[in-house]
Parts: structure tokens; sequence; C-alpha cells
């Protein structure tokens, strides 16, 4: 590719993203579904003019770094206050695990058409709700706390967990892996092994932002020493153990969170505009790879499956999750609806389409075409019909009405992510 063509692809793909964007400001519709739709028109499904996979091999690279800063972004302002709600989001994480997994593997098999090894790997590739999709609706939408806390969460946990999980299943299936004691291995030595790197890289991070003198942080040290930990980081986990850079920045962006300082306060808003521009370039990006020539096979059983997980796997999932937990009905309904895929499943999908058609795996072709489906129908029908339902169900947070994390950070700070200086 020239550097004139390359220019021209970064130029309409962040224009197109800041063009979505102010439509969605002056029209209130969902920002994430704008993009989506800004993506389709300047891509394969459109005019033609983006072209994602000629940036080759960085494609890769491009979109790791970039969801790694939205991971670390989620991590750093992510707030659970009190130990019920951190309770609640590890039991949905865990048992919504399990149950998507074996009933997305079922769909994907019995409605999609997908033999069984492609079907496992589609599975554990749209297990996680997006947290570039859920975050904005969330924020877009102002869902009373802690459902918005919790729904942010639950994507940040299962978000790392799905893209190692596929990863390993890829590898069992072209025969890299031999039998599930080497996926299992591979399964808790990348996770643990890349959030104990983040979790090094965050307390460090937070040690040096701890001891920036004030001129020394007005000049805007800490945005770039962090930004400079966090894509180093990326690029050790990933030379390291491939996939663990993702729970690698989740783990960076909690412990600095939990050790708050002057200049940290600072920096959340900086790197949360920052992660903002990043899905800005990501969604137009990734969703101009689509073509319809790679939906069109599918047919009405691509539909039924992504149907499936919608309107019967997830609620049933989230009800089977939260049953005795403290979410009332009203919490549990809009729990169970809301379910977008997001960047990571796209990037993940479009490498591992490639991986398997090399391989000769039948089927493979039909894997991202089916996933990228799952995300225009998740990300369209639930960010078109998010803020309808949360205020028909009363739970959209009055603009005069106090942040009750807040409120309870004050009167129980035990309980909400404390600082460990006191």
């Amino acid at each position: 590719m020239t550097p004139e063509r390359l220019g021209l692809l970064w130029g309409v793909t962040v224009f197109a993203g800041a063009s979505a964007r102010l439509l969605a400001a002056v029209s209130s519709l969902p920002g994430v579904v704008l993009l989506l739709l800004s993506g389709l028109l300047i891509g394969r499904s459109g005019l033609g003019l983006v072209e994602p996979l000629d940036l080759g091999s960085g494609l890769g690279t491009v979109v790791g770094l970039l969801v790694s800063l939205v991971l670390f972004d989620g991590g750093l302002n992510l707030r659970l206050p009190g130990d019920t709600i951190k309770t609640t989001v590890q039991r949905i994480a865990i048992l919504r695990l399990l149950i998507s997994l074996g009933a997305g593997l079922l769909a994907a098999h019995w409605l999609a058409g997908l033999n069984w090894s492609v079907a496992a790997v589609y599975s554990a590739i749209v297990l996680a709700t997006g947290p570039t999709v859920v975050t904005p609706l969330v924020r877009q939408i102002r869902l009373a706390p802690p459902l918005g806390d919790v729904l942010e969460a639950e994507g940040l946990v299962l978000e790392p967990v799905g893209a190692v999980l596929a990863l390993l299943l890829l590898e069992l299936v072209l025969g890299d892996l031999h039998g599930w004691r080497e996926l299992a291995f591979g399964l808790l030595s990348r996770l643990g092994g890349g959030t104990l790197i983040g979790a090094s890289v965050g307390w460090l991070l937070s040690e040096l932002l701890r001891r920036l003198e004030s001129d020394q942080a007005a000049s805007g040290l800490p945005l770039q020493l962090s930004l400079g930990m966090l894509f180093l980081m990326y690029g050790i986990s990933e030379w390291l153990l491939p996939e663990s850079a993702l729970p690698a920045s989740v783990a960076a962006g909690l412990v600095v969170g939990r050790r708050r300082n002057q200049h940290t306060a600072d920096l959340d808003g900086l790197i949360q505009e920052l992660a903002q521009l990043a899905i800005t370039m990501l969604f137009p990006l990734l969703a101009a790879d689509v073509s319809w020539a790679e939906l069109s096979p599918l047919g009405w059983g691509g539909v039924s499956c992504v149907l499936a997980l919608m309107l019967l796997v997830r609620p049933i999932a989230v009800g089977i999750a939260t049953t005795g937990l403290p979410l009332d009905l009203r919490q549990r309904v809009f729990m169970g609806w809301l379910a977008p895929r997001g960047i990571v499943t796209a990037s993940v999908a479009s490498l591992f389409s490639i991986r398997l058609e090399q391989a000769g795996i039948l089927g493979a072709g039909r894997l991202q075409g089916l996933v990228f489906l799952t995300i225009l129908m998740t990300v369209g029908l639930q960010g078109l019909t998010a803020q309808p339902l949360a205020r028909v169900l009363g739970l959209i947070e009055s603009p005069d009405e106090p942040d009750s994390a807040s409120v309870e950070t004050a009167t129980q700070p035990g309980q909400v992510l404390p600082d460990p200086s006191q």
C-alpha cells in the first residue's frame, strides 16, 4: 500500500467516525449504531473507500493497541460499590460463561449449520458483551446505578476470557493443542499471566504518578507515562503469551484506579477521551471489512442463530445467574436484553477465519460472516432499543439525583475501591 493510500484510509475512517459522533450528538441516536453504519458506508458493503485488509499484519497490531486502551479505561473508571455488587458481577460472569458457551455451540451448529469445531470457536468469540459498545451506551443512557456498573464490569471480565478461550479452541481445532487438559492450562496461564503482568504494570505506574511533582504533572507527563507503559505492556504480553494483553489491560486499569492520588484523578478524563477516540476509529475500520457476500450465504439459519442468542440464551443465562441476587425484575429484564458484541469480537473473527481457511477447515468462511451478522444485529437492534426500554422500565438516572455510588463512597469507604494510602 502506498503512503498516500494509507493516509486516505485513515483520513476517511476517522472522518466517518467523527461525523457519526456528530450526528449522534445532534440526533440523540446511539453513537455505536451510527459508527457501525458509517463503517458499512465507507467499506466493502458501500462506497469501497476503505479496505482494512490493506493494512496487512499491521491491522491486528493497531486494533490490539487501541482495544487495550479501551479496556484500560474501563478498568480505570470501573466502580463497584459494596461487596454485594462485586459478588453479583462474579456470579453473573461465571454462570453466564458456562450457559452461553454451551447454548451458543448448539445454536451455531443446529441453526447456522456450522460443524461442531467451528461452532465451538464461534461460541467463544461471541461469548462476551463488548465494553467498546456497552460502555458508550450505558453512559449515553445514564443508567441508574448499580446496573450500569454491573453491565460494564460483566463485559470487562468476560471479554478477555472469551478472546483467550476462542484462541485456545482454535488451536485445538488446528491440532496445535492436544486435549482439554492443555486447553485448560493455556486458559489459566494466559489469564493468570496477563493479570499478573497488568497488575505489576499498574502498580508501577501508580507509584510513578504518586511521585510526580505538580509542575511535572501539569506538563502532561501522567498521560504520556500511562500510554507509554500501556503500549509497552501490550507488546510484552502478546510476545510472551498471545491474547494475554486483554486481561493485562483490564488489570492495569483496575490497579491504577484503586490506588488513586491527585494525578490519577486528572488522568481519568484524559484516558476516557482517548478511549472514545479509539472507538471512533475502530468501529468504522472493522465494519468496513463486512461484505454482503459473506452474510448472504447464511440465510435465515444465521438470523435464527443470532435471534436465539438474543431472545433465548441471554435472557435465560441472566435469569439463572441473577436468581437470589439484589437485582429487581426491571433490572434483570434490561440485563437480559442488552448484550451487544463489539470490537474485540470483530477483530478476533477476522484473524481466526483466515487461519481456519488456510488449514482447510470446512465452514471456516461462514464463521466470519456469522460473527459479523451477530455484531450487526445485536448492536443495531439493542443499541436502538436500549434507551427506550430503560425509560419504560424507569432505569434512567435523574439529572438532579445524586450518584448512589458516590453516596456510598462517602458513607462506607471500606467497601469502595479503597485508597491504599489510608
